[in-house]
């Protein structure tokens, strides 16, 4: 079973700034992409970031960069912070591993609420 553990989200105003972290084991961070979709009420579920252990990197187009993604090595953790965020970046953040035989794993899912 492969573990998606993850951290961060909330509250914030417009333009503001807020991270999320997803943990996974070392030998699934060593050798399998990881990042972040979302999926806001109504709408499907779209790519935010991921990043696989080379550090290739892949970005939604509504980016537009501000967000970053990154990979801490010291607690398997793969990093995404978003920056001047808009009330449309609004919606229930999930965590992603493409896995063992292209299996996609997710976390529960946070919420991060962009409101003043």
């Amino acid at each position: 079973q492969v573990q998606v553990v993850e951290s961060g989200g909330g509250v914030v105003q417009p333009g503001g700034s807020l991270g999320l972290s997803c943990a996974t084991s070392r030998e699934i961070f060593s050798f399998y992409p990881m990042g972040w979709y979302r999926q806001a009420p109504g709408k499907q579920r779209e790519l935010v970031a991921t990043i696989t252990p080379g550090y290739i990197r892949k970005f939604g187009d509504f980016v537009k960069g501000r967000f970053t993604i990154s990979r801490d090595h010291a607690k398997n953790m793969v990093n995404l912070q978003m920056n001047r965020l808009k009330p449309d970046d609004t919606a229930v953040y999930y965590c992603n591993v493409l896995g063992p035989g292209g299996v996609n794993y997710w976390g529960q899912g946070t919420q991060v609420t962009v409101s003043s």
